[in-house]
This record gives C-alpha cells, sequence and structure tokens, in this order.
C-alpha cells in the first residue's frame, strides 16, 4: 500500500556531587563570583552509591548533586564570562543561574517526582534551601551549573546555534534506584545562547508546563517531568500573541528533570561546524549512557542507535496522535534524541476532531498541525541522520536511509495499534483501517470532541449503539449520531465486536477505560489555572498547598 509512507492520510481519513573542581575546570571557574552554595555530601558521588540508602533525604546535608559524569567526558566552553556569543568545539558552557530580584514564593511541587525520582522527603519543599535551589539563588555544593550547546533546524530552515538560552543544568542526581536524572532550572537567566533573549520565562507558560509534562506522564507518554514551579514579582516583558503589544507578566522557574536532554540539534551544530571528533564523543557518550540496546563496540554502532531512534521517535508521535496531542513547535532543537516529550510552549490537546488543529498561533502555515506530526517526524530523522552521515561509510549510509524508510510502517503499524485498542478490538481483521477511518470521519464532519467520543464509546453499551438509542450522558456520541452515516457504522463496528475472541460486553468496557482517558489537560483547564495563578491562587497547580516564600537579594528569608 503505497500511500503509507505519507501522513495526512492517516488523519485527514483517520488512519491518519563533586568535592573538588575538576582540573579541567579549575581555569574556567578561578575567579568566578559563581552562587552560594547549599551544604552536600562531599564525597565524589559515583553510580549506584545510593542504592543502599533506604531512606529519603530530609534534608540537602546527605543529598548529591553532580555534573561530574558530564565534565568528565564532555569539552566545556574555556571562555568563562557571560555574554552572548558564537561558542565553538564545546558541548556545555559553566553557566550560573542569576537569582531572581524580588520575592520568590514556590507554588507547586511534585510529590512523585521529589520522593520517587529525587530521594526527597517532601518535607524538604518546606525549607529556605529547597525554595533557593528551585529558584537558581543558590546550587547544591559539588555541582557546576551548565548551558548546553545545540542548534537546529525551526520551521524547516536551519536557525544555526541555538542551545540552552533561558536553561541551567544545575546537576545530576542518581537515585537509590541506580538512576541518574539531569536536573534544569527553566526560566534563570541569561547565557551564552540568549541571543536577543532575556534569560526569563513568565508565570503563564511555566504553569502550561508543569501541568502539561506532569499531565502527559500521567497518560503513560514519555516526557520530562516537572518537580517545582516557582513565582516572583520581577517583571517580564513578553508579547504573547506576536501582534506588537507587549505586556508585562510576572517572571517564574521550572525545576524540570529528564534522563537526558541531548536533542537531535545537540548533534546537528556539531556536523554542521565539522567538529567530527567531538561528534564522536558525544554519540558514544549518548550511546553508552542511554542506548543499552546498542552494543557501543559495535562498528555499527551509530546505524544501530539511528535505528532506535527511528523506532522510539515513531511510538513517540503514535502516543501523542492517540490522546490528541500537539506539541506546537517541532523543530529539531525540541526533539529529543530519547524520545521523550521535551520543551513545552504553544502546545495544546485538541478538543473537536480536526485534523488541522493548530495550538501555536504563530505557525502560518500550520506546519505543526496535529495531522502533520508524523511528516515532520520523518523531516527531524532524516536532519539527524545528515547529521551522522559524517561518521558512516557507504554501506552504513545506505543501511541508515533503508532504516528511515521502515518510518513510515512503523509509525502507521503503532497508530493502528493505539487506535484498535481505543475502539476495544482484539485480533486482526482486514477492515480495522477503513473502520477507524469511518469514525474519525464522522467526528471531523460532526466536530465532535476527541477524548469524549472515544471515552463514552469505552462506557456505553452494545445495546444501547444497537438500538440507536444515545443517552444525554453520551453528549459527544450523541453528536455524531446526527450524522446520516452513523447507523452504517454502529452496524460495522458492533459486527466486528462479534469477531473478538473470548471476549464480552463489559470486558471490552473495562478494557477500553483504561486507554481512553476522561480527562486531557484541555486548553481551557490550562487557561483557569494560568488565570487564577496571575491572581496568586495557586489551588490549580498544587490543591490543598499554601505558597511558601524566600526573600532574595542578602535579605531575610521567611517562610
Amino acid at each position: 500500500m503505497a500511500q503509507r509512507r505519507g501522513f495526512s492520510w492517516l488523519w485527514l481519513w483517520g488512519v491518519a556531587g563533586l568535592a573538588a573542581v575538576n582540573c579541567r575546570l579549575r581555569s574556567v571557574l578561578e575567579g568566578s563570583a559563581g552562587l552560594p552554595r547549599l551544604p552536600g555530601n562531599e564525597s565524589v558521588h559515583r553510580p549506584g552509591s545510593c542504592e543502599t540508602q533506604a531512606r529519603l533525604a530530609a534534608s540537602f546535608d546527605f543529598w548529591t548533586l553532580s555534573s561530574e559524569y558530564l565534565i568528565d567526558v564532555l569539552p566545556i566552553d574555556p571562555v568563562k564570562e557571560n555574554y552572548v556569543r558564537k561558542v565553538k568545539n564545546c558541548i556545555f558552557s559553566v553557566v550560573f543561574p542569576t537569582p531572581l530580584k524580588s520575592r520568590v514564593r514556590l507554588v507547586a511541587v511534585t510529590k512523585e517526582v521529589l520522593e520517587d525520582i529525587l530521594d526527597l522527603d517532601l518535607s524538604v519543599s518546606e525549607t529556605n534551601d529547597f525554595i533557593q535551589l528551585v529558584s537558581g539563588e543558590k546550587i547544591v555544593f559539588g555541582s557546576i551549573p551548565l548551558a548546553h550547546r545545540y542548534g537546529g533546524h525551526q520551521f524547516g530552515v536551519w536557525a544555526d546555534q541555538l542551545g540552552d538560552g533561558r536553561a541551567h543544568l544545575i546537576g545530576i542526581h542518581v537515585n537509590r534506584k541506580g538512576e541518574k536524572w539531569e536536573l534544569q532550572l527553566k526560566g534563570s537567566g541569561k547565557t551564552p545562547y540568549s541571543r536577543n533573549g532575556d534569560g526569563r520565562a513568565v508565570l503563564r507558560s511555566s504553569v502550561r508546563e508543569f501541568l502539561c509534562s506532569e499531565a502527559l506522564y500521567h497518560l503513560g507518554i514519555p516526557t520530562s517531568r516537572a518537580a517545582s514551579l516557582v513565582v516572583s514579582d520581577d517583571e517580564v516583558w513578553r508579547d504573547q500573541f506576536y501582534n506588537g503589544n507587549i505586556v508585562k507578566e510576572r517572571g517564574a522557574v521550572v525545576l524540570r528533570i529528564a534522563k537526558s536532554w541531548f536533542r537531535i540539534g545537540s548533534l546537528e551544530i556539531l556536523a554542521h561546524y565539522g567538529e567530527l571528533d567531538l561528534l564522536r564523543t558525544l554519540l558514544d557518550f549518548i550511546i553508552q549512557e542511554h542506548f543499552p540496546s546498542v552494543d557501543a563496540k559495535e562498528p555499527n554502532r551509530y546505524v544501530d542507535f539511528f535505528s532506535v531512534v527511528v523506532s522510539e521517535t515513531a511510538q513517540l508521535i503514535a502516543l501523542w496522535m492517540s490522546v490528541g496531542f500537539a506539541h506546537g513547535v517541532c523543530n529539531t532543537d525540541n526533539f529529543s534524541l530519547l524520545s521523550i516529550t521535551i520543551d513545552y510552549g504553544p502546545f495544546g490537546f485538541m478538543e473537536a476532531y480536526n485534523p488541522d488543529f493548530v495550538p501555536n498561533i504563530s505557525d502560518d502555515e500550520k506546519r505543526y498541525k496535529i495531522g502533520n506530526q508524523a511528516n515532520i517526524g520523518m523531516f527531524n530523522l532524516n536532519k539527524l541522520l545528515q547529521a551522522l552521515n559524517p561518521l558512516l561509510d557507504h554501506r552504513q549510509k545506505k543501511l541508515a536511509a533503508q532504516i528511515l524508510e521502515e518510518y513510515s510502517v512503523l509509525y502507521y503499524a503503532r497508530f493502528r495499534e493505539l487506535f484498535k485498542a481505543k475502539l476495544g478490538l482484539l485480533g486482526e481483521k482486514e477492515d480495522d483501517d477503513d473502520l477507524i477511518a469511518f469514525l474519525l470521519h464522522l467526528m471531523k464532519e460532526t466536530e465532535a470532541d476527541f477524548t469524549m467520543t472515544f471515552r463514552q464509546l469505552s462506557e456505553i453499551t452494545q445495546n444501547q449503539l444497537l438500538e440507536l438509542s444515545i443517552p444525554q450522558q453520551f453528549w459527544a456520541l450523541k453528536k455524531i449520531s446526527q450524522h446520516g452515516l452513523f447507523p452504517a457504522w454502529v452496524s460495522r463496528y458492533l459486527s466486528r465486536l462479534k469477531s473478538n475472541m473470548n471476549d464480552s460486553d463489559s470486558k471490552r468496557r473495562k478494557r477500553m477505560t483504561t486507554v481512553n482517558p476522561k480527562y486531557v489537560l484541555k486548553n481551557w483547564m490550562a487557561e483557569s489555572a494560568v488565570q487564577k495563578a496571575e491572581i496568586n491562587d495557586f489551588s490549580e497547580e498544587a490543591p490543598g498547598t499554601e505558597p511558601r516564600t524566600s526573600c532574595v537579594g542578602g535579605r531575610d528569608s521567611a517562610a
């Protein structure tokens, strides 16, 4: 079926702690004012050293955060001053966060992230040390804050050097399970990669990122996690709607974590400037640390690495589509090499089913509309392959190109699998594609709610469908039922359900409710949380908690 190499039809028709500074860094850091440091374990932290620590840390006294495993292998920018510039022949720049000037309030924490990932007791979040850490006022002893250099294609065009323009990687924590997690502050001040930006994030976008990263995680979609959110009274000026109307907003900082923040653009910038030895060093590091299925000593390791990224990117985008999620800015600098969702900007969850749904108002050409995300995945993977090509021989280039051609097959197979599960279909039938496409066509024609259509199909009985008597409570289905072809679809659907082996209607409904969420973070929900946050009501970010404050700039701290 040749058409499967394209994707517009898939949605249009429905199947659519460091004790001493590393010698290499002494000259970089000497004379640097830096930031006050929080107490920490002065021993060098090695992977697995906390596995025997069963209890959670109640303070930072015996909690470790280190940049060692990155800076021991990957070169650092020799220029120690923090000013915007072209950076060459390195992966990171050492840059300290810039503290906020006004009162800082901790308005949300994620208990699960603190306790299950960072080994911190929730009570730590009630301390001033915590607020100072997550706002960028202080760093943990033993950690060296870094800003990552990368490039990328933005809206299909090479944008040259980009990098962490308002983010600081404040260290890596190895938890009691032996997992490495990278902690990054977003909105924590300028870096050499800030270009024309001010290095800050505003409350509005920070609330949205905090909520959405956690929402996607709980929907079972690979993503970075949000640990905390602080807000200040610092004035930050933004043109929210790109219409020339610049307004004053409040500065905020999110502490977000991920196994790695490397993205396609991390490799692109090195290939673009011919830094091939460094490209090879970074790739080998990434494979060794994050791709256990790839043999780091195998001559074909870069091809094997590419194969994994292709497969997992197809998987990620299919998962996005299954819950109606549009990332909004699928540039190569926003596409993780670990195939997790990162860099939340103008995202959105589709409400009424519409393959042309675009959450980003600046995307005039609808490049990143929800129905085009799979195609963009292919584009981004092709740019990844171009970055890898200088390290591949002729045979490896040919093999990698064949792997990329299989992306459409991988995506389609996962998309089909997910939507069959959403409809409760078991086994394989020739007409399953048409059944899925038929329903999505009806949803598009009637502008039916995407999330609730599938949820209500999970709750309605087959008898109710058979009688075409849709109770009012199933309002999304009732809307579709107004379409003249709805009875025909129901007839085909019920007939297909009969072919499910060893199944019953109750089993079907139970199965479908596990894959069809009742709630997603719809735009009105996110906007409600933002509007309340603007008047210091943070109940929708952290229900049942009271904001805590810390006065910075040498003034007394207060809880």
